[in-house]
């Protein structure tokens, strides 16, 4: 089968330059493909065009950095069952049940036929949480555990079954979609581009620069036009400062479940200096109104940027005590070594990615395998693994990366400060008028703190976003804390939990 071939620095794809094929071929190859640990799917969708429902896929090559393209299309009212690439590869279970939920196509043999996040324009409107058919067994000595989806504190709304023998979790099911936002539909009926922007930034709260980044060059591809090596820097520096406060978040929460209150208030404390900092370049603490397309309102000045040196040197520093500290903790150690393991093998079935998967060693890792911006061009980016997918990995994977984003930082300011020491970035404002190429796709691929974001964009005749289709890490890696906790006892889930952070808005598009 032929595949589009493109990288992660290209420009759009003209969609009849997309190779379309019929399904068994789709298959056999994709299906052959994905045995083959360097692949893996970026995004698999299905779209409504011209009375048709076309299926395309991005398929990512770890080794050659780059980006395979292709699809195959069927009538869209046509009943016809095809086979389910989730029997060969689970990775693919999000995929498969998004579009049968949406479009109601079935997949033959599917192991999951379950709802993924019950969307508001959901093709079977009979299906909701009051008949989710959650998974159970029988037996006289097991008990169900349900948690949520209502939780105590002001985290989003979630489904969390148990099913125990005595305190030992023989299986959990996650259940979400509670919350029918539609946000990838409102993407498309807006022709506002800043609103768009507005919209890409809260798809997750805590990864707002990501999602915004991705979609800021999704959009900039359509565009045509080359981004300044200034913007990027600037981007880079605010994917780094982001993914230095939620790493430093979780390990203060990590500490706070375990009764390490030195952990816990040293992190919280170093949290709040790391967003106030992001706070001081662009007026909101998460970095809201930082990215936009084609330019930044908010350009770093020699001033701001000694001041985000200074402090993420300081951060960097303080936090450094504090890892060492959790590692010569022999009470955390005891609570985090042997916890929450998910193998390798376990970890690559379900396409686990971002800091969860490197814990278990599978390097996946945007800025190495498919570098942009600045890791393309000034930071070659070796990514922190480690292979024994517990607790305690999780965080030392978290730990390392705060220091290593301190280091990236550091360096690109201090290369800022040496061409720019006399006045601002000579950065452009942003432009929300830029024509985009009709009838294309484009994708924004970024390594976000969480792991690998994606954000497709389909243009029809006259160039106006048609549909956008968003992949945050947390679809895949919800599963991976289903595994985690098999064969653990129930009092270790909190801990389990929080070593992965995952996003229920993330998922809950």
């Amino acid at each position: 089968m032929n595949w589009f071939i493109t990288d992660n620095t290209s420009g759009a794809v003209a969609l009849n330059e997309i190779p379309e094929v019929g399904y068994n071929d789709f298959y056999n190859d994709l299906a052959a493909k994905l045995a083959d640990p360097r692949y893996h799917a970026a995004h698999y969708f299905a779209l409504p065009w011209d009375d048709r429902l076309r299926f395309i896929c991005l398929l990512l090559d770890d080794a050659e950095s780059k980006v395979l393209l292709a699809s195959h299309a069927m009538e869209y009212y046509e009943q016809t069952h095809l086979p389910s690439l989730t029997a060969l590869h689970p990775a693919f279970h999000p995929f498969e049940r998004d579009i049968a939920e949406r479009y109601g196509v079935r997949f033959d043999n599917m192991p999951w036929p379950k709802p993924l996040r019950f969307p508001y324009d959901r093709f079977d409107r009979g299906s909701s949480m009051d008949n989710y058919p959650f998974y159970t067994m029988k037996g006289g000595s097991l008990h169900e555990v349900n948690v949520g989806p209502i939780h105590a504190g002001i985290i989003e709304p979630g489904a969390f079954r148990f099913i125990c023998n005595g305190e030992q979790v023989l299986h959990l099911e996650i259940a979400l979609g509670y919350q029918h936002r539609g946000i990838e539909q409102l993407l498309a009926d807006t022709g506002n581009r800043l609103r768009q922007m507005c919209l890409a930034e809260t798809v997750a709260g805590d990864s707002a620069v990501a999602h915004a980044t991705a979609f800021a060059e999704a959009i900039e591809k359509l565009s045509g036009r080359e981004r300044p090596a200034e913007l990027e820097r600037e981007r880079t520096v605010a994917l780094e400062l982001e993914r230095m406060a939620m790493q430093i978040a979780d390990t203060g929460a990590l500490s706070m479940d375990v009764g390490y209150q030195l952990g816990q208030v040293a992190c919280e404390a170093l949290r709040t200096m790391t967003i106030n900092t992001t706070q001081a370049w662009c007026g909101n603490r998460f970095g809201k109104g930082l990215i936009r397309p084609h330019g930044t309102d908010h350009p770093l000045t020699p001033e701001k940027a000694r001041m985000i040196r200074d402090n993420v040197r300081d951060i960097a520093r303080r936090y450094d005590e504090v890892r060492r500290d959790l590692k010569s903790s022999p009470s955390v150690l005891a609570r985090f070594e042997q916890c929450g393991t998910v193998p390798r093998e376990e970890m690559l079935r379900i396409g686990g990615v971002g800091q969860a998967a490197r814990a278990s060693g599978v390097a996946r890792d945007i800025r190495t395998s498919h570098p942009w911006a600045s890791f393309a061009k000034c930071l070659h980016h070796e990514s922190i693994v480690k292979h024994q997918g517990d607790v305690m990995a999780r965080l030392m994977v978290r730990s390392r990366e705060v220091l290593q984003s301190a280091g990236y930082i550091d360096r690109l300011l201090e290369l800022y400060e040496q061409k720019y020491a006399d006045g601002p970035t000579p950065c452009p404002a942003p432009d929300y008028t830029a024509p985009l190429a009709p009838s294309s796709l484009s994708f924004g691929l970024v390594e976000g703190w969480r792991g690998e974001t994606c954000h497709v964009l389909v243009t029809d005749a006259e160039g106006r976003i048609a549909a956008a289709r968003i992949k945050d890490p947390s679809l895949h890696n919800w599963l991976a804390l289903a595994l985690a906790v098999r064969g653990e006892g129930i009092s270790d889930f909190p801990i389990c939990n929080k070593s992965f952070n995952l996003s229920y808005c993330g998922h809950d598009l």
